[in-house]
């Protein structure tokens, strides 16, 4: 392979934002889109459940996606790998612009967030071939940081977009995002992987995720980053309905509530890559997690004591969503630095497992909505002491194998 940025010591801040926007294009497609879920039920007239498929089963979609995408890059390389997934998103875009059903809306949005996981997995993977250990948690932090400045306005641009011209538009934008990135990255993104891991078919590739999952605390670090976004998926597939119904808010409104949520995630991140290297990964993801059960436990406290205000309920997240912006890029790169010469699969099962859980998630909080937001805030709490239990779980076991 030529070109190898894996020579050098740092990748350049251009090229890191372009990272860091395709990395956002899968959480940006399934957000642009929320504030749609109500009309999109009453357009095709269909149940909530039916509806929530177009966000769950895209979830799916992008865990799919990690585990094709990440052995892929390793043997093929990031560049080419990145592109492809970029080319998928585009035809999924405009499968879904063109949709004249909710069955091809499904497959549409499902073939988009295929395509879109290729930036959640090949991000991390890129970074984690440039830079060590240390210094790759640090420029993740930064990267994420900046990525979630797309979906954090996302939900806002959907609510106008779909307010002006329909709910079909915002896949036209996607697409148009998915061109100008795929034209920027044609040119700006070297090959990054030094050395290719042969793939040896299907069943190397399962062995491959089981030797992985012998680690313990590996496991312990990806499943702690699967619970931490467990509890953030859960959140944004129930809120827009909860605005309706229980907030007796409109639909449109909620992308403008919903900055707040990225926001402290977004601080949380700053707060991981200023303390990374005095504090070290373990503690700031013990710190992040105690701070995310706080902020659902307050949640919860409030609505228990009868504020109804929709500040009451995404403040409250909003503190959670800090502490999980602590811990999340922390236990990424330690999970994936635990097999440096697999970035590429580590990131991909990581990323499987952070989608496969969330998708099931956002799915059951639709079954068990009962009209108020307690399930859901039950739900998130569950997810937010199972990140820490894992974390603990994992530290306690180091070095140890499971059998």
């Amino acid at each position: 392979m030529e070109s190898k940025v894996s020579k050098l010591n740092h990748l350049s801040k251009p090229l890191i934002i372009l990272l860091a926007a395709v990395s956002a294009l899968g959480p940006s497609s399934m957000q642009i889109l929320l504030p749609a879920l109500p009309i999109i039920r009453s357009t095709y007239t269909v149940s909530s459940e039916v509806a929530q498929l177009t966000l769950s089963l895209s979830m799916l979609a992008i865990a799919i996606g990690t585990l094709f995408f990440g052995p892929m890059s390793d043997k093929y390389g990031r560049r080419p790998i990145m592109l492809l997934g970029l080319s998928i998103t585009i035809a999924g875009s405009i499968a879904c612009w063109l949709a004249n059903s909710i069955e091809w809306l499904i497959v549409g949005r499902f073939i988009q967030a295929f395509g879109g996981a290729v930036g959640l997995v090949l991000a991390r993977a890129i970074v984690r071939d440039v830079y060590g250990a240390d210094e790759a948690a640090r420029v993740i932090a930064t990267l994420v940081m900046v990525m979630v400045v797309l979906p954090m306005l996302s939900p806002a641009l959907g609510g106008e977009l779909i307010a002006r011209f329909g709910f079909h538009s915002v896949f036209v934008v996607t697409a148009l995002m998915c061109v100008l990135i795929l034209a920027f990255l044609s040119y700006q993104l070297p090959e990054t992987l030094e050395e290719a891991v042969p793939f040896e078919g299907v069943k190397a590739m399962i062995l491959t995720y089981f030797s992985l999952f012998k680690s313990r605390i590996f496991c312990g670090y990806a499943f702690c980053v699967t619970f931490v976004s467990v509890v953030f998926f859960s959140f944004i597939s129930a809120a827009p309905e909860i605005m309706v119904s229980v907030l007796k808010r409109p639909a449109t409104e909620y992308g403008y509530y919903f900055i707040i949520i990225p926001a402290g995630f977004m601080t949380g991140n700053y707060v991981a890559r200023h303390f990374n290297r005095s504090l070290g990964l373990d503690r700031l993801i013990t710190i992040g997690a105690g701070i995310g059960v706080t902020g659902i436990c307050l949640a919860l406290l409030l609505q228990l004591l009868g504020f109804s205000q929709p500040l009451a309920l995404f403040l409250p997240i909003a503190l959670a969503t800090f502490g999980n912006g602590i811990t999340l890029p922390n236990a990424q790169a330690a999970a994936i630095n635990e097999f440096p010469k697999l970035a590429g699969s580590a990131s991909g099962l990581t990323g499987f497992l952070q989608m496969a859980f969330s998708a099931v998630a956002a799915q059951f909080v639709a079954v068990i909505y009962n009209g108020t937001v307690y399930p859901l805030l039950l739900l998130m709490l569950g997810a937010s002491v199972a990140s820490l239990l894992f974390f603990r779980w994992g530290l306690a076991n180091k070095g140890k194998p499971l059998n």
